[in-house]
């Protein structure tokens, strides 16, 4: 099912009220209902809420990151660097990068293809225009099966295998070849 033509998208500033919103997860809820607000008081992130006329379906935010070059054990990704980059910018440290820091789809809407669309469409608001100058989307995905399944699912790649056993894996996406009309590798 795609998203519900009621629905509409809206970054949400400090002071917009949040509609109810429960995916299940206790932090996930607490950042959408309390979190959210500190983190655009602060200049931290920015969120964004997918509503219809009563409820919120699903949320995300976004936040400024890097992949620096010693972030990473993946020889695909360095490949990936180096095959777009001219000779004279390889021996970059870091390179830009977009973190979604929260991302969750409401209960009542999992399954349903709405996370993929919403990855679809943060993908393009990146690309469109090149708003930040960034050329990655990374996010630290929950160490859940059907977390990182979802992730894979939409092109995301591990950063490095030295977090196999931790609480969150860093996770990749390359916007580059997406930019070139190219298909994710």
């Amino acid at each position: 099912m795609p998203i519900p033509e009621n629905a509409s998208l809206t970054r949400l500033e400090p002071d917009t009220p949040r509609k109810p919103f429960n995916c299940e997860n206790s932090d996930l809820n607490e950042f959408f209902n309390e979190d959210s607000i500190k983190h655009s008081q602060q200049l931290l992130a920015v969120t964004y809420a997918l509503e219809n006329e009563h409820e919120t379906l699903a949320y995300f935010s976004v936040l400024n990151d890097s992949i620096r070059a010693g972030d990473t054990s993946n020889s695909r990704l360095k490949k990936h660097i180096l095959k777009y980059l001219p000779f004279s910018k390889r021996g970059y440290k870091s390179h830009p990068a977009v973190k979604i820091g929260r991302f969750a789809v409401s209960e009542g809407y999992k399954r349903q293809q709405i996370g993929t669309e919403l990855m679809d469409y943060i993908k393009g608001y990146f690309i469109d225009n090149n708003k930040t100058g960034c050329r990655f989307i990374t996010v630290d995905a929950n160490n859940i099966n059907y977390v990182i399944s979802f992730y894979q699912k939409n092109g995301f790649e591990f950063l490095t295998l030295n977090d196999a056993l931790e609480k969150n894996r860093i996770m990749y996406f390359d916007l580059y070849p997406l930019s070139r009309g190219e298909s994710p590798e």
